[in-house]
């Protein structure tokens, strides 16, 4: 990675294919390039796997002709009037679409903050194998690790610029750096495997390579020897913070527009009414200054806004882009997230804001339960909230962390699961999605 990335050749670049398209015959058009550079080096016990460095400015042109909307995408080096004589060529042959379109004039940034985004640090393909060395050695050498599935270290730059044809030029550019561990314990068919990350922003806020390394260690050799457990029913679920940020994510799922719009969300007709238990907020703000999923503008050219999309348990927004919210019979909030032809709304820096009681403390008044490490499986059924997953983790008893368990499935209706969630007071922001302990009541455990 360079240290210095100058926009304004790509901005004049996007701006003529506007000016292209228009005198092709759109109507309206919108410019992109997504800007990518990365570098990474993977290793195993000792020795460098691979080593993959690459760099891209990925272009596409968007045009609309009346009701009518064409995308074509190319690499640098393209002829400009071919590719707009194209896209507007694919335009007039499309379908029409109600509902594509350009974010309004009014709604698009005239101004935008330095959310402080980019660290220029330049961190050689040297460094990046050390620090995957020292984390996979720091693991190995906790007592009970038998073997390494491998260690990574990255680092990596990634950027959009945006020009509509309605009056937005703008561009931003956000740096990546990470670290991750993977190691078994135990032999033969009683080997488990854990693993341990980190993921910055800024390359000085990562975690050390040996820390990181003895938490992965530590947390597999806690995984030896699991049992099976009873099946139950109405059993309380804690997830650990890792595994509840997934189950945030089904949160976000269930109240995006475009789901909404499609009629695969379960919670489709629920906007104003209690979603989740009273005193729970979940919130989305892509302004956070160093914030893991920030952005001064979306992928429209729509500045978005902290919102409380939960509040107090009660359903407040949908994640809105234009088209989404223009089918919705709304306006974007500024979600939106362009995907080379399409805009979808999406999330940003989402949290489920945290209790007031301490993950031990939380722990300790469920008295016997199942605390939760991993999910396996994909059974959520966003349409109807339907909801079961293979689990594995450690058995409460007495409010402690008793033995290891695996080879159980948890299940529930996420209707359900989210009336009974109590939240620890643990949360930690610096992902994209936020989330603390969480336990949830009433679950169906099947084990023996």
């Amino acid at each position: 990675m360079t240290s210095e990335f100058d926009s304004a050749p790509l901005l004049a670049r996007a701006g003529e294919l506007i000016d292209l398209a228009r005198a092709a015959g759109a109507d309206q058009a919108d410019a992109v390039v997504v800007r990518s550079r990365s570098r990474s080096v993977s290793v195993r016990l000792g020795k460098v796997e691979g080593t993959e460095s690459s760099e891209s400015d990925d272009f596409a042109l968007r045009v609309f002709i009346g009701n009518r909307v064409a995308s074509v995408s190319a690499n640098p080096g393209f002829d400009m009037k071919t590719l707009a004589d194209r896209a507007v060529a694919m335009a007039r042959v499309s379908p029409e679409d109600p509902f594509a379109c350009l974010a309004d004039a009014g709604d698009l940034a005239t101004s935008y903050p330095d959310l402080d985004l980019f660290d220029p640090t330049e961190v050689s393909t040297d460094s990046l194998r050390e620090a995957a060395l020292e984390m996979e050695q720091a693991a190995l050498d906790v007592e009970g690790v038998s073997n390494s599935s491998g260690a990574g270290a990255s680092s990596g730059m990634g950027g959009l610029v945006l020009v509509t044809s309605n009056g937005f030029s703008g561009s931003y550019l956000g740096t990546r750096f990470g670290r991750s561990v993977s190691v078994i314990a135990g032999e033969g068919t009683k080997m488990e495997r854990d693993y341990d990350f980190d993921s910055r922003l800024f390359a000085a806020d990562l975690d050390d390579p040996k820390l990181i390394g003895r938490r992965a260690g530590e947390r597999v050799v806690k995984r030896i020897n699991p049992r099976q457990v009873d099946t139950g029913s109405n059993v309380t679920v804690v997830f650990d913070p890792r595994i509840a940020r997934g189950f945030v994510g089904h949160i976000a799922g269930a109240i995006n527009g475009a789901s909404v719009a499609r009629k695969t969300s379960f919670l489709r007709d629920r906007m104003g009414q209690q979603v989740l238990k009273s005193g729970l907020s979940i919130t989305d703000d892509p302004l956070i200054v160093r914030g893991s999923s920030s952005r001064p503008f979306d992928g429209e050219g729509v500045s978005g806004e902290r919102m409380v999309m939960i509040e107090d348990g009660v359903l407040k927004h949908w994640f809105l882009s234009t088209s989404t919210g223009r089918e919705l019979g709304m306006k974007t909030n500024g979600r939106g997230v362009r995907g080379g032809n399409s805009v979808t709304p999406a999330s940003t820096n989402l949290a489920l804001e945290p209790g007031d009681i301490a993950p031990e403390d939380l722990i300790r008044s469920i008295g016997t339960g199942f605390y939760i490490t991993e999910l396996i499986g994909q059974g959520v059924n966003m349409i109807t909230g339907e909801y079961s997953r293979g689990a594995t983790g450690f058995w409460i008893e007495n409010g402690e962390l008793a033995y290891p368990v695996s080879e159980v499935t948890i299940a529930s209706n996420l209707k359900d699961m989210f009336m009974r969630i109590t939240p620890a007071n643990d949360i930690d922001r610096k992902y994209g999605v936020a989330s603390p302990t969480l336990a949830i009541e009433g679950m169906t455990l099947a084990g023996r």
